[in-house]
């Protein structure tokens, strides 16, 4: 681990991470505390982005590998060059690290998004590495870790699409921290930042953001939806309202850009219950006119006409 003291890493984080107080200084602390840790919440709760700052802050490597289930062993420790190992023969030299092998080497944080999503067989790979503190690799010999190298994951709720639950394994080796939605204070700061950030020109009303915010909380428990959107629903719908109020030459809150805005940035974000008999469109309309006070057909946003010459069709 670097020098830097966990209080130095936990000021020097804070400076980048909306709200997230007490997640921070566990993290910090379990990872200055030599464990490795595990980040369990669902997508857009900030994960990554907490990893991220606590590893710069620390002043130690961040490799990152994305969980899915092509995330073979090979993938993830690294292959000896197929053309190099006909000439030079299967020699250290001639290794091609990968990700894993590379923060062992350099005592890195090895970042795995998604770890639920890996197969099986991957996934034993790292339970041995965070058992042993190092890999043996056929050919080439033990990896031991240096300093500073800890496993540190995320994962989404065990049932979403495409995971599986972890084994009791990893849970027994790892620090567990659940990571939920913000607060809507933190949430409509978040997206306030993020507009500054893409254009400092421009002037969003603060009320108008804290409806979106509004709007996009109120998806995670409408009775028509198993899963609504995280804070980056709300980031892209201001995103997208901005643009297209610029394009209309009219105020960002104006009803009919909003509401398009938002049909775009949340109906692919939000999944229906099974069995329901609306649409995402139509789940996100009730919403938006709820939180903003007005009615679907202020406008006519979100309707979509027939293309043209469609009406005059022939068979």
């Amino acid at each position: 681990m670097a020098a830097t003291s966990a209080s130095d890493v936990l000021i020097a984080s804070t400076a980048s991470v909306v709200g997230r107080k007490r997640e921070l200084e566990l993290v910090v602390a379990a990872l200055h505390g030599g464990r490795h840790v595990l980040l369990e919440g669902p997508p857009g709760t900030g994960k990554s982005t907490l990893l991220r700052s606590v590893a710069e802050a620390m002043g130690v490597g961040f490799a990152f590998v994305e969980g899915n289930a092509e995330l073979t062993p090979a993938r993830l420790v690294g292959h000896f060059d197929p053309a190099r190992v006909l000439t030079d023969g299967y020699s250290a030299d001639v290794f091609v690290d990968g990700p894993l092998v590379s923060a062992l080497r350099d005592g890195s944080l090895l970042y795995v998004e998604e770890i639920n999503r890996i197969p099986e067989e991957t996934l034993n790979v790292l339970i041995t590495v965070m058992s042993e503190g190092e890999i043996t690799v056929p050919r080439l010999g033990t990896v031991k870790s240096s300093a500073g190298f800890r496993l540190v994951a995320a994962m989404n709720p065990f049932d979403a699409v495409g995971t599986a639950r972890i084994s009791s394994a990893v849970y027994d080796r790892v620090c567990r921290i659940a990571m939920t939605y913000q607060h809507a204070e933190d949430e409509i700061e978040i997206v306030q930042r993020e507009l500054h950030q893409r254009n400092s020109a421009i002037s969003v009303p603060s009320d108008w953001v804290a409806q979106v915010v509004e709007m996009v909380r109120r998806t995670r428990n409408h009775a028509d939806l198993r899963f609504g959107s995280s804070v980056r629903g709300a980031i892209d719908t201001a995103v997208v309202a901005t643009s297209l109020a610029a394009m209309r030459k009219t105020a960002v809150h104006d009803p009919t850009i909003g509401l398009d805005s938002a049909l775009v940035a949340l109906t692919g974000r939000v999944r229906l219950r099974e069995g329901s008999v609306r649409t995402a469109e139509e789940v996100i309309t009730e919403i938006f006119s709820d939180v903003f006070g007005v009615k679907p057909e202020d406008g006519d946003a979100g309707k979509a006409g027939a293309p043209t010459g469609a009406t005059n069709s022939r068979l």
